[in-house]
């Protein structure tokens, strides 16, 4: 692939946005690279968690624009809907948790992306931006979602319409990322808490990803359903038995994610 690097270290899928020269701007091309690789990470068995980073000095800054705004290109439907839709999909149906180390800017469409992460970890020099309205557009990828369930419907509103930019640690303080590492250590961290994830019972996360996603819209009782429906399986996991078997016998699990 052109613009996407995609490796597996051991049982991590390891993305890398790979355009700095445009920091990272998406185009089409870009766009779909990116889902054939998310692609890959979800169908194969040898991999169990997903790391998702950005090459040189930004992590992602959204769309380019002059391929948005060129008349022989894709348009803005079809990026919104065949690029940032379906990229957002990928992540939150797989089952596998997916880390983000946020390596730098993080704007627009990069901002949105990031935040549809299981876990997010972002380096001391990195921002998050919600750039759409400096540009009379409204936030897509996922945005209007995520944003708002993150730190509350009145600051969500108030960085989308402002498009201010927020620093890495206001955004942990405000619960918008997990956690800030210094710039030289976000790598080794992110990808160290994508293995630890990896090295984990990935069959009960898997559950618990998709509880998460079913808790954005059930009522309680729903939820509550889904909860003891979520259990039965879990419970029927080699995973578990492993679990507990590793605990009565006080030593350490070998977990396959099965």
């Amino acid at each position: 692939m052109k613009f996407i690097q995609s490796e597996n270290e051991g049982s991590v899928l390891k993305i890398t946005l790979n355009r700095p020269d445009k920091f990272n701007s998406f185009n089409r091309e870009m766009a779909l690279e990116l889902q054939l690789a998310l692609d890959k990470g979800a169908v194969d068995k040898t991999i169990r968690a997903i790391y998702i980073t950005g090459e040189g000095k930004a992590f992602c800054a959204g769309q380019d624009l002059s391929e948005a705004m060129d008349a022989n290109g894709p348009g803005i439907e079809r990026i919104v809907r065949e690029h940032y839709n379906p990229i957002i999909l990928k992540i939150r149906n797989m089952d596998k948790p997916v880390v983000c180390g946020v390596n730098g800017v993080a704007a627009g469409a990069g901002a949105n992306i990031a935040l549809a992460c299981d876990i997010v970890i972002a380096s001391t020099s990195a921002l998050f931006i919600q750039a759409f309205s400096k540009i009379g557009l409204i936030p897509d990828s996922g945005g209007t979602f995520f944003l708002p369930r993150l730190i509350g419907f009145g600051k969500a509103s108030a960085l989308m319409m402002l498009g201010d930019k927020v620093s890495a640690n206001d955004a942990e303080k405000m619960g918008m990322i997990y956690k800030v590492v210094e710039d030289e250590k976000l790598q080794i961290e992110g990808f160290e808490t994508a293995k630890k994830l990896a090295d984990m019972p990935t069959k009960g996360i898997g559950f618990t990803k998709k509880l998460l996603n079913q808790s954005m819209h059930n009522p309680l009782l729903e939820q509550l359903e889904y909860e003891a429906d979520m259990q039965v399986h879990a419970a029927s996991t080699y995973d578990y038995n492993e679990g507990v078997s590793a605990f009565l016998e006080k030593r350490k699990p070998n977990f396959k994610g099965e």
